[in-house]
């Protein structure tokens, strides 16, 4: 017989977790502490933009019309423990106020309220993103509080969503990392990843330590690797080259890859900036803090990509932001989300605002979410509302929207022709031939 899934926490990770382990044919059951979640999760509905997530979702939700009944929520903590053989926790681990750490706080809860009603053997799985050390603290605390002691157990399998591909990398991911102490815990969790396995995805069996640390590890690759194309970025234009050649170039050697070398004005989210933040304070922790002494100039090359396209937008005013009319085509932090946490484009957007300039933004999923952190600025319904009159447009998100604008169109809307491309996706051909004066970051200036 299947196990029954439960999935503690249905922010992004969870939800999509949860649709995913019922379109795997599994009977799950949703926990949430927020009433209102659980009631717009129960209309086969979601707080966040992620594509094909709600269509997965309304497939199983259980009352809604077609639906396979699969899925359910609740706020009953003793229900899910009655109900589930494999409970996945979801919940989020933010950065600590004024801190690098992780704030542990929201999985030590979640773990403790589960634990005091596990009254028979069961498997807690946890997901979300935690220091290294953290299961095996958290698989002494279960085994204290639940009824039924050790036969409570725990494994660790790290989640590695990419907004805007969540569904898929749930369904089909490139890879499975478990992290068990019991090989009967393992045969537990490839019966739920049956399908993917079945399907080629790699099964990774670790020990704790190592699962916990593969989240952090590849997060942190990639962050260099950005930081890296960005410093490159930096060198170009102090020596008059062009770092999207350079990319080019450079990612055709295989050892290299083309992949997260674009460069532009930096990651964000609410993953890589502080989970390499939170792995730097947990090696410090451990005595081993010299090891990642690299990740604080990643972060710092980061961050100050922000601060260099700030800088570019005074320069394409004369020098004076008081009063002029800046469009920023962007506020999430990725294209294919409404994701606004620490967003380089949203940041960017704020920070001339508050030197002054009036900025008008347009996103095509992410006004909302950015209104509610900066609602001083301007928000747009649309590229070319959010472009008319502007002295320089700025374009911080890669959406495929703004890619395909009409650089001639769009030219009729705005006070001056002047953009600057902080992702280095758009064709500065055609946007000069439409008149326009273009400029990207780590390229020469025509």
């Amino acid at each position: 017989m299947a196990p029954k899934i439960t999935v503690i926490g249905t922010g992004y990770l969870g939800a999509t977790h949860a649709a995913a382990m019922a379109e795997l044919g599994f009977e799950v059951l949703g926990l949430d502490v927020v009433p209102e979640k659980v009631e717009l999760l129960g209309r086969g509905e979601i707080p966040m933009y992620e594509p094909g997530l709600a269509e997965l979702l309304r497939r199983h939700v259980a009352g809604l019309p077609g639906s396979t009944g699969r899925l359910r929520f609740t706020l009953d903590w003793a229900e899910v423990a009655a109900f589930g053989d494999v409970h996945f926790v979801c919940v989020n681990t933010p950065q600590k106020h004024g801190e690098y750490a992780c704030d542990m706080s929201y999985v030590d809860a979640a773990v403790e309220s589960l634990a005091v009603h596990l009254d028979r053997p069961c498997l807690v799985v946890g997901k979300s993103t935690v220091p290294v050390g953290s299961a095996d603290r958290l698989a002494a605390r279960i085994a204290e509080l639940a009824p039924a002691g050790e036969e409570a157990a725990l494994a660790w399998n790290p989640e590695f969503l990419r907004e805007g591909f969540a569904v898929d990398d749930t369904l089909h991911p490139d890879r499975i990392v478990v992290g068990v102490r019991d090989q009967r815990h393992e045969a537990v969790l490839r019966e739920v990843y049956a399908t993917p396995i079945a399907e080629g995805s790699p099964f990774v069996v670790t020990d704790f330590a190592t699962a916990e640390l593969v989240k952090t590890s590849a997060n942190s690759f990639l962050a260099t690797k950005i930081s890296f194309i960005n410093a490159m970025a930096e060198v170009c234009e102090a020596a008059g080259g062009d770092v999207v050649k350079l990319a080019e170039a450079i990612g055709h050697d295989d050892r290299i890859g083309k992949k997260f070398l674009r460069a532009g004005i930096g990651f964000g989210g609410g993953c890589l900036p502080k989970d390499i933040r939170a792995f730097m304070a947990r090696a410090g922790e451990l005595g081993a803090d010299q090891a990642l002494t690299f990740l604080r100039e990643v972060d710092s090359i980061n961050m100050r990509r922000r601060g260099h396209m700030v800088e570019l937008t005074k320069d394409a005013l004369g020098g004076v932001l008081l009063g002029r009319r800046v469009a920023v085509l962007g506020a999430s932090f990725k294209p294919d989300s409404d994701d606004v946490r620490d967003s380089p484009a949203l940041n960017v957007a704020g920070q001339l605002h508050l030197q002054g300039a009036q900025v008008t933004v347009y996103d095509p999923k992410g006004n909302e979410n950015a209104r509610r952190i900066f609602p001083t600025l301007g928000y747009a319904a649309s590229a070319a509302e959010a472009v008319r009159g502007a002295d320089v447009v700025l374009h911080l998100t890669e959406w495929a929207e703004f890619r395909e604008l009409d650089p001639a169109v769009l030219g009729e809307q705005v006070g001056r022709r002047h953009i600057l491309d902080g992702r280095n996706a758009l064709d500065p051909v055609a946007w000069r031939n439409a008149g326009w004066t273009y400029r990207a970051l780590g390229r020469p200036t025509l």
